[in-house]
């Protein structure tokens, strides 16, 4: 003990972390790469991105996303209208 801290317990997490952080670099290098790969073979990598984020969410609360996106889309192209008619 040092100053009240376990020194040896200290380290072992500081460790961990450290090596926790480097792997999540390296996986953030690797799904670069498969980003990559997908543009090379045609892919957009935009809509891809969206994809892989829409499936992290329930299928009901998806739903009421694009709900309210189809909402608020009328209501700007009524907004457009009123702004070209002026």
């Amino acid at each position: 003990m040092a100053g009240g801290i376990a020194a040896d317990r200290l380290r072992s997490i500081v460790d961990r972390i450290e090596r926790l952080e480097q792997e999540r670099k390296d996986l953030g290098g690797d799904i670069k790469d498969v980003f990559s790969e997908a543009k090379s073979a045609g892919f957009d990598v935009k809509v891809l991105r969206r994809l892989i984020r829409e499936r992290k969410i329930s299928p009901a609360e998806l739903e009421q996303q694009d709900d309210l996106l189809a909402l608020y889309r009328r209501a700007l192209a009524g907004t457009e209208t009123q702004e070209t008619e002026s």
